[in-house]
């Protein structure tokens, strides 16, 4: 498989973004020998890996931003026909042990979105997955009152499992963020903390964008 650097600047980055686009993920694939599959419901994650290695991210799954020495978070958003976000953007797991203490600026959610390079890709289900396009890429970081907005979600967030209330959090909870379970399945489970202050069973959370913030972005990102 081909191996892409690392981008050293901001710019480098912007320049490797141009060229994928308008390119459809068969012809990337391609380039690297990798196989297209035929639908995503076993490789949710197979676009994200493809731009991460066209585009020379390195931090794989640890909880930095995936190009590390430059602080940038790459997020892939599928679009529908009308250009809207077609989903939730999952931003990192949510600490539900070790969190007594954690700051917002020392949180996972602020060092993943403080600097995000969004990749808009086509999800038309007409399209098969090799013939959907990479969109027009762009960088963004929160404005004051975005990362205002950020900080009080997760800090009510926080506040609730700190309190052993983290099965009382539903979806419908948070602004700009929300938190679901996430696991491959019910029989995943991980240690959380419970009403009495003690370690209970309970399923892997994550952070999530909703769909109405990043639709936020891109409205003001290609309306400007």
């Amino acid at each position: 498989m081909t191996k892409f650097s690392k981008p050293k600047t901001e710019h480098e980055l912007e320049t490797r973004v141009h060229d994928v686009a308008g390119q459809k993920l068969s012809d990337l694939a391609k380039k690297i020998h990798w196989p297209v599959p035929e639908n995503l419901k076993h490789d949710k994650g197979w676009i994200g890996q493809l731009l991460e290695v066209h585009l020379g991210a390195s931090a794989g799954n640890l909880s930095e931003p995936d190009f590390q020495n430059i602080g940038v978070e790459l997020k892939t958003i599928p679009l529908t026909a009308k250009h809207q976000a077609k989903e939730t953007t999952y931003v990192c797991t949510v600490p539900l042990l070790n969190h007594i203490g954690l700051s917002w600026e020392d949180s996972c959610v602020f060092s993943k979105l403080s600097r995000v390079l969004w990749l808009p890709i086509e999800a038309n289900p007409e399209l098969s997955i090799g013939e959907r396009r990479v969109g027009r890429g762009f960088l963004w970081s929160p404005s004051e009152s975005e990362m205002e907005n950020l900080r009080n979600d997760w800090e009510e967030f926080m506040e609730l499992i700190s309190l052993g209330q983290v099965e009382t959090i539903t979806a419908h909870l948070g602004e700009c963020l929300q938190i679901r379970p996430k696991a491959a399945n019910a029989s995943a489970i991980t240690a959380g903390i419970g009403q009495n202050g003690m370690r209970k069973q309970t399923l892997p959370r994550g952070f999530y964008l909703r769909t109405s913030f990043t639709n936020q972005i891109l409205e003001s990102q290609f309306n400007s």
